[in-house]
């Protein structure tokens, strides 16, 4: 994990004051960050040993990014407010992914555990977080592409006391509220998983509707459910993606 000194940190928070045109040489000269054209920044603190922001990339007020050790942004990523986003050795956002609002995704610093970890978070490229989850990633956390982690208030962990195993979502998933997956858990492909549900191993069928506490494949999606999980995240979502 990045060290963060408190100096360095209260020259962040002084720089999170800088209106927008003036972060980007800021960070570029003083902190080595690589930042692309069109970034917006708001009053915001980032802070990481490597940084790399694409073009016209959003980030919006209150959002503390810390103690990351290697942070990528692609392009057209849009990261709401109040976020927080703590530690780990690597968190890539992809192209057109979004962080809505009041979001916790932090990995644990120097874990007591048994076996090796692996302390990176991916967000696949389209893939949207809504609002108020938490993300444990002492152990990865991976997300494909265009999936949601939809409504409000879902866990993800990797970790338990003594150990730790990795979360892994496919892509054009979309996973309802107050969704519980524990270490291990694995979500296919183009599946639905219903509201209260709790992951607690590696599904591995794509195509269904997921439900229940422990979870498991209820009922195959019909073409209009997977018609819905297929649409475009966003609108102004590229083809390509």
């Amino acid at each position: 994990m990045h060290q963060v000194s408190k100096f360095r940190l209260i020259v962040l928070a002084l720089v999170a004051l800088f209106p927008s045109f003036l972060k980007r040489p800021v960070y570029r000269l003083f902190f080595g960050y690589k930042i692309g054209k069109g970034v917006r920044i708001g009053l915001s603190i980032i802070d990481a040993k490597e940084c790399s922001i694409d073009d016209d990339v959003r980030i919006g007020h209150l959002n503390v990014v810390i103690r990351v050790k290697k942070l990528e942004i692609g392009d057209h990523v849009k990261i709401g407010y109040l976020n927080i986003i703590r530690g780990g050795d690597e968190v890539k956002l992809g192209r057109y992914s979004e962080i809505i609002r009041m979001n916790e995704i932090n990995s644990i610093a120097d874990p007591d555990v048994v076996n090796p970890i692996d302390p990176r978070f991916s967000l696949g490229d389209g893939s949207i977080v809504t609002a108020e989850h938490k993300i444990d990633f002492t152990d990865r956390v991976t997300i494909g592409r265009r999936s949601i982690l939809g409504g409000r208030n879902s866990s993800l962990w990797t970790h338990n006391r003594q150990r730790t195993s990795p979360i892994d979502i496919g892509s054009f998933a979309y996973i309802g509220s107050e969704i519980r997956i524990a270490p291990g858990g694995a979500i296919p492909s183009r599946c639905i998983v219903g509201i209260g549900s709790v992951i607690t191993s590696e599904l591995k069928a794509d195509g269904y509707l997921i439900a229940g506490v422990p979870a498991k494949p209820v009922k195959e999606l019909s073409d209009e459910d997977q018609f819905l999980v297929e649409r475009k995240t966003r609108i102004d979502l590229p083809d390509d993606i």
